[in-house]
Parts: structure tokens; C-alpha cells; sequence
């Protein structure tokens, strides 16, 4: 309803360090600004954005009461700086404004049936209806008014009491009555133009500067001929219709004077009848031609409707009682539900948080939490007493914020463990070397141990016989050697993990060596299972590391192994090649996986050996070894049937 105003936001930096024009916008209908799914559109906010085009300027439109907006730019302080409203003609604003960007006026209109207003003079003890603000107002704001003036803050109230028979006129501008009357049949146009307005850019006195370069913008977009462009695309030609009630009346006077002239002669009457007749088959078609377009109007008006309908978002128009002015009725029901509520579990109250709004006169958004589903709530206040609320799932979003906040943990992660793992690194080497010489040591000294026990039988060590006292000794060594080696390997894989991808000593490596030499280092643990291997005959060879491969191949059959029960385990090896790919696969018939296993065997340190040493990076260093080789891991696996596990690679071209 609101034609009068529209606003242009956000005048900040671009690229570097340029200013923003924040524009404010307060109509929502058609031609002059309007939003479509979202976006706002129309005339004065394609012209402003082209405005910023050629100022390097970035231009936000900002939606704010019709209020509001005047209130907002008369502060300086205020985040708005330009909106676009009318003036009437021959009459300056305080403020800075711009060029006239589009003409405009207001005319009465009045029920069907009643007086036309040929002037002021006819308005004379009327009740006039006329819209606080507006460019009306302030014409009529310094000016004798001799009928009984009704403030109304819309247009659209205005011809609502005009049908209630609470007002005999109404004084409404041109663009927004052409959008009412359709919806108001029983009201008509009544007179000619009473007040002559144009649209205007106006900031505060402080933005001199900005309406300056406006202007200038302005006036090259005339001169060029896109500002025709866009008036054509958004008012066809540009000129408000004939006022067919004013020019039957005009025609009607005409005739009277044609029949008394006609009385001079007959071939004058003739000449003047052709004339009328002539001017009537005119206005015939005139008439016509607006019936036509007050029909494309109302097809416009529902199809503009049934979009809105459409949006499978939720979009619902409230008072401060809770009343629902309009829905679409999409996902409305979550505003009642006890289980909607804020995603920080505060309970959601819809009462409350519209009067919050209304009283702050400033936007809600919030993430909300219904079940399993993630929402975004959104609540504007679009009057002083009504606010619109949007609904708009965003499950998938969340998740995939998510995602993104686990991968940014395990990234960090990864570096971290780099670190540590130099750190360790130093004390492992010098536990594994002392526990070296403690070994070389307990054999050169158990000789001697049993020597001296010979000479003192009483003879302990740490409370136990010496040759007993010995074999523990060596068996601790054992014992932290091996855990000193097992740290090693740990740090190594830590270390690995974190490497930086290095391809530039890559050379060719076939599969088939790779599968030898992995078979070769684990003899120890296939012993209890049957491997059976089905090389190719062609050299599946391939550009990458050899050793790092070996440490996949080896990695993967310690895992097929370990899935394995002893001598009931089965492990196939196979290589082949598939046009440019070279294949190696490795299948057992171990425990296998469930899907939830499955999704994150990659992980670093997700195992699911934690109670029998698994560090949980075997499998995440095999990853990243294979991405660095351009290769692909393929897994399936069922429980219970076992995994097998596909590496495909490029073959190297000879």
C-alpha cells in the first residue's frame, strides 16, 4: 500500500576504502519498488542501483516504516541516508533532494454516483481523507483548508472508509489509486489532477556531497537514454491513461455548445457532429482499452498472489492480538507448537516476541529447533501494530556448518599432532637406545650374577632370587623396548599424517613390486592365514613413492589380518589393469564393518582397537598417501562377511 516512499541503503566501501549509500525503502507494490521471492525490485531501485554503478558506489536497500523513514532522515545519525519520495511541484524541501526522477499527482476520488470535484472550492464541508506524510500533506500543510480533514496512514485506509460511508473523498496519489481501485469496484476517479508532484531522492543536509554525485548520475542516465529504458519497462509509456470521467464531461460541454452554434446552420451542425462523432468512437475505444487493462491488472494481482501461495516458505501478516491478517500457510503450525523453540532451548513465546517487536520497532532473527529440523525465524514490523513473519527450514545449512566447524577441528587437530609428535620424537630415540644398552648390559652381566650368588646364596635383587631377578630385568627391557617402538611408530604415522603433499620424486613404481615386498614385511602376521595373490601379467606400473605405498599395502593387510580369526583367515591380493587405470584390491572374509564404522574408518584416531593398542591413524595415513598419488579408496563391507578394500591409479604413460 505504501507507493509514496522508497529507500536506498548502504553507501560503504566496494572494493577499497569508497563510501555506501544505505537507501530506505518503505512500498512494496509495483512499478516504483517491490520485493519478488526476496529481492527487492522496481523502478527506483534499479535506477538507484544503476546510480551506484556509475558512482562505484555499492547501494543496500534497507525496508523500514513509512515513519520511521521520514524520522530517519531528518537525524543525522540514522542508518539510513537517501529515500525517494514525492514533492509537490514548485515546492522545496528543506533537505537535499535530487533532479526529478518521475512525475506524479493526486486527484479525489469518491464513490460511484456521487459529485465529480472539478476543484477545491467543490470540497467544501466534505470529510476528505488524507494521508499523513504523504506529499498531500504537506502541500496542504501551510494552505487554508475549508472541508473537514480525516488523517488516515494509508491510501488503502482511506478508500476503506470511504466505503463505510466515514469519509465523502479521498485525496490519493495517482500510482498507488491505479493499484486500489480494482480491489475497491464501488470507488471511482472524480476529478482532474489537484496536485501536480515528482518523485525526488532526498537525504539529510549532510549528504550534500552524495546527492550531489547522484544528480550528476541522474542526469547522464537521461542523456544516455537508459533512464527512458527503464521508464518504458516499468510504466510502458510512461503517461498516466486518459481520465474518462473528465472527458466525457468536457466532450458534454462541448456538445451543448455545438447544438447552440448548430442552430446558426446546418452545415455547421454537420461538420460538428462528424467532429463528436469522431471523438466519441475515441473515447470508446479509450474505454476499451482501460477495461483491458484493468483485467491484465487483476490477472496480474492474483498471479502476483498465487506466487506468494506458492513460496514454500512460511510468510504470515500479524497484529498485536495475534490475528492472522494473511498466511500461505506454509509450516504456520511450528509458531504454536510446544516443541518449537530457540536453538539455545529458551522457550519461544510467539505473544512475546511480536509485542517485542513491535515496541522496539526493530527485526527479529532466529535460529529456532522443531525435532530433528533446524529453522530460521525471522519477525519485521511492517506497521505499528502489525509484523510479518517468515519461516525458512535450514537443516541442511546447519549440518553443513557443521561439517565445515569438524573439519576445521580435525585440520587443527592434524597440526597439532605435528608438533607433538617432533616433541616426542627426541625422548622416544633416547629411551630406545638407553633400553638397547640395558639389554647388551643384562646378558654381559648375568654370568657374573650367577658367579656372585654361587659366593653369597643369601644374595637378592630388588627381593628376588638373581636368576629370577634377570630374566625380569631382560623381559622389562623387552617390554619398554617395545613400547619405545611402538611410540615411534605412532609418531611416525603422526608425523606422516601431517607431511605436506611432496610429488615432485615420484618415479615409476609397478604394483606387482609393491605387493612382493608388502608380502615379504608381513610374513609374521599372514602366517596363520591363507594369502593367495593373482598378479597380472602386464605391469600395472604407476608415478609415486614405492615405500610409501608399501606402508598402504602393509597397513591394509595388518588390518585384514587382525579381522581375521586365526587359521580360518582368508586374504586376496590382485592386480590388474582397466584401460588407463591401474586396479590393486585386497579382500578378506574377517568380521567386517557396519555402516557407521564404514563412514569414518578415515578418521584420524577413530579405531575400533583402542583396547588393543590402535592409535586410529593407519587408515588415515593411507588416505592421504593415496589423494597425494591421485589414486581412490574404495571400501565395502558387510558384518560378518568381511571388507575388501579397491586402490585405483593412473597408469604412467611410457
Amino acid at each position: 500500500m505504501r507507493l509514496i516512499l522508497l529507500c536506498l541503503l548502504f553507501f560503504t566501501l566496494p572494493v577499497l576504502a569508497q563510501d555506501s549509500i544505505v537507501f530506505g525503502v518503505h512500498s512494496n507494490t509495483a512499478p516504483l519498488e517491490w520485493r519478488n521471492n526476496g529481492v527487492d525490485q522496481g523502478f527506483n531501485v534499479e535506477l538507484m542501483n544503476r546510480i551506484g554503478q556509475l558512482t562505484s558506489t555499492r547501494i543496500i536497500v534497507r525496508r523500514k516504516s513509512f515513519q520511521q523513514l521520514l524520522n530517519d532522515v531528518h537525524n543525522p545519525n540514522s542508518d539510513i541516508d537517501v529515500i525517494a519520495v514525492v514533492s509537490p511541484v514548485n515546492m522545496d524541501r528543506q533537505l537535499a533532494q535530487s533532479d526529478p526522477i518521475y512525475a506524479t499527482h493526486a486527484k479525489a476520488y469518491t464513490l460511484q454516483g456521487k459529485a465529480l470535484i472539478n476543484n477545491w472550492a467543490d470540497l467544501v464541508g466534505k470529510r476528505v481523507a488524507i494521508k499523513n506524510g504523504a506529499f498531500v500533506d504537506v502541500y496542504l500543510s501551510d494552505k487554508l483548508q475549508k472541508f473537514d480533514r480525516v488523517d488516515v496512514d494509508l491510501y488503502e485506509t482511506g478508500f476503506q472508509l470511504l466505503i463505510k460511508n466515514q469519509v465523502d473523498v479521498v485525496i490519493a496519489e495517482s500510482f498507488v489509486a491505479r493499484r486500489l481501485l480494482p480491489m475497491y469496484p464501488s470507488v471511482r476517479s472524480s476529478s482532474d489532477a489537484l496536485i501536480y508532484g515528482a518523485f525526488n531522492f532526498v537525504a539529510n543536509s549532510s549528504k550534500s556531497e552524495q546527492m550531489y554525485q547522484i544528480n550528476e548520475a541522474l542526469r547522464q542516465l537521461k542523456l544516455s537514454g537508459e533512464y527512458d529504458q527503464l521508464v518504458n519497462k516499468w510504466f510502458g509509456t510512461g503517461r498516466e491513461k486518459v481520465d474518462l470521467t473528465s472527458s466525457e464531461r468536457r466532450i458534454f460541454a462541448l456538445a451543448i455548445i455545438v447544438a447552440i452554434i448548430s442552430g446558426a446552420g446546418l452545415i455547421y451542425t454537420g461538420f460538428i457532429s462528424a467532429s463528436l462523432r469522431r471523438k466519441t468512437h475515441t473515447l470508446d475505444a479509450e474505454l476499451i482499452q482501460r477495461k483491458r487493462i484493468e483485467v491484465e491488472i487483476s490477472e496480474l494481482s492474483q498471479q502476483f498472489q498465487s506466487v506468494l501461495d506458492g513460496i514454500p516458505n512460511g510468510v504470515t501478516i500479524v497484529n498485536q492480538d495475534l490475528q492472522h491478517l494473511w498466511s500461505n500457510d506454509n509450516n504456520i503450525y511450528l509458531l504454536d507448537s510446544d516443541a518449537f523453540y530457540y536453538i539455545d532451548n529458551d522457550v519461544f513465546v510467539l505473544k512475546t516476541a511480536v509485542l517485542n517487536v513491535l515496541l522496539s520497532q526493530k527485526s527479529l532473527i532466529a535460529d529456532m529447533r522443531y525435532q530433528q529440523q533446524f529453522w530460521q525465524l525471522q519477525i519485521h514490523p511492517i506497521a505499528q501494530d502489525q509484523v510479518v513473519i517468515l519461516l525458512e527450514e535450514s537443516t541442511e545449512q546447519h549440518r553443513l556448518r557443521q561439517a565445515n566447524e569438524e573439519a576445521s577441528r580435525l585440520a587443527s587437530l592434524g597440526e597439532l599432532s605435528a608438533g607433538i609428535a617432533h616433541e616426542i620424537n627426541n625422548p622416544t630415540g633416547l629411551i630406545v637406545h638407553a633400553v638397547s644398552l640395558f639389554s647388551a648390559a643384562m646378558k654381559d652381566l648375568s654370568p657374573a650374577a650367577t658367579y656372585y650368588q654361587k659366593q653369597n646364596p643369601f644374595w637378592l635383587i630388588a627381593g628376588l632370587q638373581p636368576d629370577i631377578a634377570i630374566k625380569e630385568l631382560q623381559h622389562s627391557c623387552g617390554s619398554i623396548e617395545d613400547g619405545a617402538k611402538r611410540i615411534s611408530r605412532i609418531v611416525n604415522d603422526l608425523k606422516r599424517y601431517a607431511m605436506p603433499h611432496i610429488a615432485d620424486g615420484y618415479t615409476q613404481v609397478c604394483l606387482n613390486d609393491v605387493v612382493q615386498v608388502a608380502l615379504r614385511l608381513t610374513a609374521n602376521q599372514t602366517k596363520f592365514n591363507q594369502v593367495i595373490t593373482q598378479l597380472t601379467e602386464q605391469q600395472p606400473c604407476i608415478y609415486g613413492d614405492a615405500q610409501q605405498l608399501q606402508q598402504v599395502l602393509i597397513n591394509l593387510i595388518q588390518n585384514a589380518c587382525n579381522a581375521c580369526a586365526e587359521q580360518q583367515g582368508i586374504i586376496e591380493i590382485e592386480t590388474s589393469i582397466d584401460g588407463a587405470t591401474a586396479i590393486l584390491s585386497i579382500t578378506d572374509n574377517g568380521c567386517g564393518m557396519n555402516s557407521a564404522t564404514l563412514k569414518r574408518i578415515t578418521e584420524p584416531f577413530f579405531t575400533t582397537r583402542r583396547h588393543e593398542g590402535g592409535s586410529g591413524l593407519g587408515l588415515s595415513v593411507c588416505s592421504k598417501i593415496i589423494k597425494e598419488h591421485q589414486g581412490e579408496m574404495q571400501m565395502l563391507s558387510s558384518v560378518g562377511k568381511g571388507t575388501r578394500i579397491r586402490l585405483t591409479f593412473a597408469l604412467a604413460k611410457e
